[in-house]
């Protein structure tokens, strides 16, 4: 039995079923554990959802800001725009189904001593408090205020943790955090201007996981989201999205050895 964490598919499917193919997947006996924007940008969003909802007792996911996004034009207020592409999982019959699946999935996993998470967690954050944090998320993903909770979402602010931070300022805090960070202060402060690579912060900025007194830096992170990050020497961490959507890779690492596998794009 293997474990294997999937980066970035964003609807790629037939990359996805290349890159099983090429690990020898069995649905036996294998498990994947998808690190978040399963949907959108690619052609085959429908696809890649309706697998992983067909699959639960091989596959696991955490939401990433393309899957929020998708609930957040479904069930909120939010109208999807040009560049989206996951009108085929808002078109299906099924629909309903997928969209309730996708809204049950977590902000984090904790699996074998590791987090998968799709950006990052901030520094000053412990084990405890990103488990407690994405619970807090979860519980009103799952609740019946859904549409308004995924419309009040969508805002950078506020972009510090503290402790008087309101219910829904703490979930949106904690959505940015962990589906969108790249670069943050020491304090957690997030910043989302900036994509490139990490050797290339702003002013006052590092990214999230070269922070010295980062308090998970003992633990292995997986996640996806940043496409531009290169030559990242840091231990402990695992960057997974290598830019499949973009002409370059989807790969999945086996948690075992972490050996990794890619396709080309």
């Amino acid at each position: 039995m293997a474990n294997y964490l999937i980066g970035d598919v964003q609807g790629c499917y037939d990359s996805l079923q290349h890159l099983l193919k090429k690990v020898n997947f069995s649905l036996d006996k294998d498990r994947i554990f998808f690190l978040g924007d399963v949907v959108n940008r690619g052609n085959k969003s429908l696809e890649t959802l309706a697998f992983i909802k067909a699959h639960t007792d091989n596959t696991s996911m955490v939401l990433g800001n393309h899957d929020f996004h998708l609930l957040a034009c479904a069930f909120g207020k939010v109208k999807a725009n040009n560049k989206d592409t996951f009108t085929d999982v808002l078109g299906a019959k099924n629909a309903k189904h997928l969209l309730e699946f996708l809204s049950q999935q977590p902000l984090v996993i904790n699996e074998n001593d590791a987090l998968m998470v799709h950006a990052g967690i901030p520094p000053n954050w412990d084990k405890k408090t990103v488990l407690e944090r994405s619970s807090l998320v979860q519980k009103h993903l799952q609740s019946e205020n859904l549409g308004d909770f995924l419309t009040k979402m969508y805002h950078n602010q506020p972009d510090t943790w503290h402790a008087n931070l309101s219910e829904l300022e703490q979930c949106r805090y904690t959505i940015n955090a962990l589906m969108r960070m790249r670069f943050c202060k020491a304090n957690g402060q997030l910043e989302f201007a900036h994509k490139l690579n990490f050797d290339q912060a702003p002013s006052g900025y590092k990214a999230w996981f070269m922070h010295e007194n980062r308090l998970l830096k003992d633990t292995d992170i997986f996640f996806g989201h940043w496409s531009t990050l290169a030559n990242v020497e840091q231990e402990h961490i695992f960057p997974m999205d290598h830019g499949c959507i973009w002409g370059g890779r989807l790969s999945a690492i086996r948690q075992s050895d972490q050996k990794i596998f890619s396709v080309d794009c």
